[in-house]
């Protein structure tokens, strides 16, 4: 027997059900689910360190358990010191079961470490049934310790659904536990 993600037995034995009759779908295809993750970290001060591009590569794959792949600039900026091709940022983009670990750790682990955590933004839907949420510290992940992180920096976890609506998407995540704010 092989090991499912409890957020993918979940979704198929509790999420499909419900969803399927509060909007009324004919087909169990036409219920969103969540197609990928992707994280993205960018590390302002690469320029001037490279140090910090290894240590955000670390970070995240520590994070997300998938090696990162580093994005870079695709111009010359000579205000930000910026030269074309020079590493400035880490991304990777989890799907299925390593999707559904994060997500689980995500709900469960990470968000109620956030200092006066009172629920996520509902602002972050994009019109096409994907949502952004913006993290400011990667500390707030129990796998990283804290004394060997040589800057705290923010990261951007992006939640891509076969929604074709928010209203569809924000009712997926809430039944995954995302905790939304209460207005």
């Amino acid at each position: 027997m092989s090991y499912t993600p409890r957020l993918k037995s979940k979704y198929k034995d509790e999420i499909v059900p419900a969803l399927k009759n509060r909007f009324k779908y004919k087909s169990v295809m036409q219920v969103p689910r969540l197609e990928k993750i992707c994280i993205n970290q960018g590390v302002g001060g690469a320029t001037a360190d490279k140090k910090l591009i290894e240590s955000a590569l670390l970070e995240i794959t520590v994070i997300t358990g998938q090696k990162p792949v580093t994005t870079k600039s695709k111009k010359d900026i000579s205000n930000f010191k910026l030269r074309a091709h020079v590493p400035i940022g880490v991304r990777v983009t989890l799907r299925d079961k390593m999707m559904y670990e994060f997500l689980d750790r995500l709900i469960a682990v990470a968000l109620p470490r956030i200092r006066d955590f009172r629920g996520i933004s509902e602002k972050g839907f994009d019109g096409r049934g994907n949502y952004t949420l913006g993290i400011n510290e990667q500390i707030i992940f129990p796998e990283i310790d804290i004394d060997k992180v040589p800057k705290i920096t923010g990261l951007d976890i992006t939640f891509v659904t076969t929604a074709k609506t928010d209203e569809e998407a924000m009712e997926l995540m809430k039944e995954f536990g995302i905790p939304f704010r209460k207005n």
